[in-house]
């Protein structure tokens, strides 16, 4: 059912995956100039002259956002009228649009005005909504053959709590790691886990601040999913969704710790950093789907 739509969906997320990795090598290339500050055009030419490595990774990112949002407005209008009956289709295809439309801009407006890095690290995030937006229509247009039953759970207060409060919070762990990229503080703390250069209890500068901040975010996120991990394995093996589901998230967490301190490690290896991204964008995928369970599910004690 579908096949041509559920083709388009698989193509689009992969496209907006392209995007988000797409924003991470700008920032990790420092490309973000390699146009000047012009915008749509680079350098004010169609086709430039002065062939840049920077410029190169900044056209080539906004060609590939530009095709992708053409996927994303063809998927929104294909899904809007193929099952709009489903409740969250035509939320989900207006808001993957939407939010696409809005890194767009946001990225033109700090390439002709110069904008703060606590700025700059929105752009990420709101790249990330429009993604994981695509990604849950995507799911939505494969729930429609009823190969697992995404329609019949029935999430408890306590599930339901932790679900929606790791969710949020991955967003918070989100902005910390985009705000380490832009202010450029990723080797402040040279060390792993902890800042040795720094006062043993307390971070010295912004910078530093700045990444361990984020490394603790990550930490207790971790903690987190480990813990809800935990429940689902005891309480939730008779929900397939749910029980595979965590392990999943759990999986994927514990790679992006390990990713993480392995971009330290080896001093910013472009290839772990990029790694880095793919990772929270999936996990932040899935946990955003939880929730879209969870609004489904009746409240049980």
């Amino acid at each position: 059912m579908h096949k041509g739509l559920k083709w388009l969906a698989v193509i689009t997320t992969l496209g907006m995956l392209f995007v988000l990795l797409g924003g991470a090598l700008v920032t990790k290339t420092e490309s973000g100039m390699g146009c000047g500050r012009s915008w749509p055009l680079c350098h004010g030419q169609l086709i430039p002259s002065n062939i840049t490595f920077e410029l190169v990774i900044e056209l080539a990112h906004r060609v590939v956002s530009g095709a992708v949002g053409l996927l994303v407005l063809a998927l929104s209008i294909w899904s809007w009228k193929a099952i709009g009956y489903k409740r969250e289709t035509k939320f989900l295809s207006f808001l993957s649009f939407f939010f696409l439309v809005l890194q767009a801009l946001i990225g033109a407006a700090a390439v002709i005005w110069a904008q703060s890095d606590f700025v700059l690290a929105l752009h990420f995030g709101i790249s990330l909504i429009s993604f994981t937006a695509v990604l849950l229509l995507t799911l939505l247009i494969f729930e429609v053959d009823n190969k697992f039953e995404a329609d019949k759970l029935i999430i408890n207060k306590q599930m339901r709590f932790h679900i929606i409060g790791v969710t949020l919070y991955s967003y918070i762990v989100v902005y910390t790691g985009a705000l380490v990229r832009h202010t450029k503080s990723s080797l402040v703390c040279p060390d792993w886990p902890l800042c040795v250069n720094s006062n043993p209890m307390f971070p010295t500068n912004m910078y530093e601040w700045i990444q361990m901040g984020h490394r603790t975010a990550a930490g207790l996120i971790f903690l987190w999913i480990a813990y809800i991990t935990y429940i689902a394995i005891k309480h939730h093996k008779h929900q397939k969704v749910l029980y595979g589901g965590w392990i999943i998230a759990f999986s994927l967490v514990t790679l992006q710790v390990i990713s993480g301190a392995f971009v330290v490690i080896t001093r910013l290896n472009l290839g772990l950093a990029l790694f880095h991204a793919l990772i929270i964008s999936c996990l932040f995928g899935l946990l955003c789907y939880f929730v879209l369970l969870c609004s489904r599910s009746k409240l049980q004690e």
